[in-house]
């Protein structure tokens, strides 16, 4: 027998009786189904699961290192998304409570109300609430060059 005969794998083919699944008697005695197996199929994809899974984390610190700026933007966009659905939910359980809504309304528009009386209604409170709004701004954005 030749080295490359003794290196070829056959693969042993068995035939099994299984059981029908419908419970229909078929009246054969023949096997239902081939299974065709290999000894040495079954090691190597187990090599091979625990090869990958091995080299999972550094494959996915490759990735994040390689694509930072994607998958930070891709992260951030999910996590808007999902905040947003979580918001929109908590709203509307709070909208089934009978009362809460209408209270919730009240408190805005009675805040609506005192931010007019005290900041819109004179011109000294609107240059005071001008003067607070562009300092606020120059605090975020930086002073602008005159």
């Amino acid at each position: 027998m030749s080295d490359s005969q003794a290196e070829t794998k056959v693969a042993e083919t068995t035939t099994a009786d299984m059981p029908n699944p419908l419970g229909i008697n078929s009246g054969t005695s023949a096997p239902l189904a081939k299974i065709s197996t290999s000894d040495m199929g079954l090691n190597d994809m187990t090599k091979q699961a625990t090869e990958f899974l091995a080299s999972l984390p550094s494959d996915v610190k490759k990735f994040y290192a390689d694509n930072k700026s994607a998958v930070t933007t891709v992260g951030i966009v999910f996590g808007t998304i999902v905040g947003l659905k979580l918001t929109l939910a908590v709203l509307s359980a709070i909208n089934e409570i009978p009362l809460l809504a209408p209270t919730f309304e009240m408190v805005g528009l009675g805040y609506t109300a005192w931010f007019v009386w005290r900041y819109l209604f004179r011109a000294e409170t609107r240059n005071e609430l001008t003067s607070e709004l562009n300092n606020f701004k120059s605090g975020i954005f930086g002073k602008k060059d005159a």
